[in-house]
């Protein structure tokens, strides 16, 4: 709640390249921010899924229960409600062939209630983190909540931010990107302990680049869950213990600087305990502790209570017990999360606006346009057409996710394959830009056409049959 209130007025605009000023003044009433964030909403709704359907609660089990969820979604989680809407299933819901976010942070920012609730259980909390975060991840994006959970587990028996940092390291594989990143932070952190923005800069020279989502391709914007993670790992290392330190410097790495000082922070705050966290930071908290988080069953005190009892039932169950007010916990050392990866979609390598004359368009397309620049084009019509050849082993077509009432539908086709039918809906009630309409990464290298046919039928009965389209993301093995 501190973390991601402190980082809130930030978020993704704050220049890569610019670590000179601290976030804006801190102020108690900043707390009242997270009742509405995702970080704690879509937590909470998972962890929901515990406390309705059991401690045993399938991957298929939480696949239903966030299908059904109302609330504002973005990246992963979004694209993953949408396939699960769609018949997709819940073991491939996050993976790379029905979300190009498979990589995105979104599972990393959720997975606080899996540490929590699993005090020094490393391998239960690998099991929960694979179990859950296939939903919405893949590859990255599920080690992102492997690595997060396991520093809050063992968070509790441990204080130096160093090992605490090792811990969620020892949770990866040794050869997953996430992990190289990780040993590679520490590493920089080992030559340079007293200068976090230099080993910020090892990072930004090594590891910021080839980011395949459709919102960041080639683009400043970093959603990655790996480059994300570092962030976290940067202000746990450099802020020494410090809450003050740890979520200034977490939020001033950039990218997604409300959801990494709220990781930090939240590890930090189950090393300190709750009576330990300095007054400046949660003098406010008491106010709303009885409220309600948006679009939840929890208050934070609900919340708390259920998270203690899901934690007791996993300690006896791992072989530990609750004796008066004493619980025994029987510790598990963490083990790598043996999962399948997807670091194989290879580099982007041009990204194609609209307006390029490479783009070659039929029938009745309206023109989008920003400060008298065009920025997408859409269509109505039944028959209308967009194609565009190109070169690599992959692509994204990129567009806009529309209101239910606004979206339509099209048929894509690429080279000689039958059509891909496609539509555009958000499932929300606003639209989502920078999203990919169709993606393949496993494209023959040479050269590819790629042509989209607007079917002019709205996805809902008395809606518009509008498309819209923005860019082409090539990639190259």
């Amino acid at each position: 709640m501190i973390g991601v209130s402190f980082g809130a007025p930030t978020e993704f605009s704050l220049p890569a390249e610019d670590h000179r000023r601290s976030p804006a003044g801190w102020t108690p009433a900043r707390l009242r921010n997270s009742l509405n964030q995702d970080d704690l909403y879509v937590d909470m709704t998972l962890a929901q899924v515990l406390d309705e359907r059991g401690l045993d609660a399938t991957t298929e089990d939480i696949g239903a229960f966030f299908r059904d969820v109302r609330y504002r979604l973005w990246h992963a989680n979004l694209v993953a409600r949408r396939n699960l809407k769609r018949g997709v299933s819940a073991l491939e819901s996050g993976t790379p062939k029905y979300n190009a976010h498979a990589n995105d942070i979104d599972f990393q920012i959720e997975a606080d209630f899996i540490g929590l609730m699993t005090p020094g259980l490393l391998k239960t909390s690998n099991d929960y983190a694979y179990r859950f975060g296939r939903v919405m991840n893949h590859g990255d994006g599920i080690l992102g909540g492997a690595f997060v959970s396991a520093m809050y587990a063992a968070a509790y028996f441990e204080s130096d931010p160093r090992k605490l940092v090792e811990t969620g390291l020892a949770a990866l594989p040794a050869h997953s990107d996430y992990a190289r990143l990780i040993a590679d932070v520490l590493k920089w952190h080992k030559e340079k302990p007293d200068d976090w923005k230099w080993n910020w800069q090892q990072i930004q020279d090594n590891w910021d680049k080839d980011e395949p989502c459709p919102s960041g391709a080639l683009l400043p914007f970093n959603i990655d869950a790996k480059l994300n993670g570092a962030y976290v790992a940067l202000g746990l290392l450099y802020g020494n213990g410090d809450m003050g330190e740890t979520l200034d410097i977490s939020t001033r790495a950039g990218q997604d600087s409300d959801c990494n000082p709220a990781s930090a922070a939240g590890i930090l705050g189950v090393v300190l305990g709750y009576k330990a966290i300095p007054d400046v930071w949660k003098n406010g908290i008491d106010e709303i502790a009885d409220e309600k988080f948006a679009y939840t069953v929890y208050s934070l005190n609900e919340i708390v209570t259920s998270t203690e009892k899901r934690a007791v039932a996993l300690v006896e169950r791992n072989g530990g017990k609750l004796d008066g007010g004493v619980l025994t916990v029987v510790p598990q050392a963490a083990q790598p999360l043996d999962i399948p990866l997807w670091n194989d979609y290879g580099k982007p390598v041009e990204r194609i606006a609209i307006t390029d004359s490479r783009w070659n368009f039929a029938g009745a397309w309206t023109n989008d346009e920003r400060n008298g620049v065009v920025i997408r084009r859409s269509s109505e019509k039944a028959g209308a057409e967009a194609s565009i050849s190109f070169e690599g082993t992959g692509v994204l077509l990129v567009g806009t996710f529309l209101p239910e009432q606004e979206s339509g539908m099209a048929e894509v086709y690429l080279d000689d394959r039958p059509a891909v039918r496609i539509d555009v809906s958000s499932d929300e009630d606003q639209p989502k830009d920078h999203e990919a309409l169709f993606h393949d990464f496993d494209l023959n290298p040479g050269k590819h056409t790629i042509r989209l046919v607007v079917l002019g039928k709205p996805y809902k009965d008395d809606g518009k049959p509008r498309v819209t389209l923005r860019d082409l993301v090539t990639f190259q093995k």
